[in-house]
């Protein structure tokens, strides 16, 4: 599979609220950027041949890049699509929303829940929040949060990007009750 780059992004909150966050909290992104491979095709009705052709070998690169960025285990996951706009939003959806994609990361993770995502159309520099939730148990709330994503010169218009999130915990400082106490 071939991109135009990879970017991967850190971010570290060591204090929230006025207090420490303890242990420092870790989010990591890692985005390919890679031309469309629908692009100048006008409509196409079948996808499939480009979801053959890029998904997995994209899974592959992403999932074990954003496991070593974050640097610990993660506890929480997401990705993200992101069309230029020669593009059709179903573009990215079309790799991302696949076993052959997924499951990279879900492997990789020894997860056992669906990968939230985003998917959207725009220029480059667009700004796109990757949403995440826990790797085994989607009801518990502390770790549905997402982190904001730019990439200033992505995606060109006959570009994608798709980005995988990784996270070692909840939303530092979170206090809201387990699900299970409203039922």
């Amino acid at each position: 599979m071939k991109y135009r780059k990879l970017v991967t992004i850190v971010e570290e909150t060591a204090r929230e609220g006025g207090r420490d966050v303890d242990p420092v909290a870790r989010v990591a992104v890692v985005a390919a950027i890679f031309e469309n491979p629908w692009a100048g095709q006008g409509f196409v009705e079948d996808l499939n041949a480009g979801i053959d052709a890029v998904a997995s070998d994209l899974g592959a690169l992403l999932a074990p890049k954003v496991i070593e960025a974050l640097g610990a285990p993660l506890e929480a996951y997401g990705k993200a699509a992101i069309v230029g706009l020669e593009g059709e939003i179903e573009h990215g959806s079309a790799l991302i929303h696949t076993l052959k994609f997924g499951n990279h990361f879900r492997d990789a993770a020894q997860a056992t829940t669906l990968l939230p995502a985003v998917e959207k159309r725009g220029p480059a520099g667009v700004h796109f929040d990757i949403p995440l939730k826990h790797f085994t148990d989607a009801t518990i709330r502390s770790h549905h949060q997402s982190i904001e994503v730019s990439i200033p010169d992505a995606p060109h218009p006959g570009e994608i990007i798709i980005a995988l999130a990784a996270a070692t915990g909840g939303r530092p400082q979170q206090r809201l009750a387990a699900l299970s106490t409203e039922l």
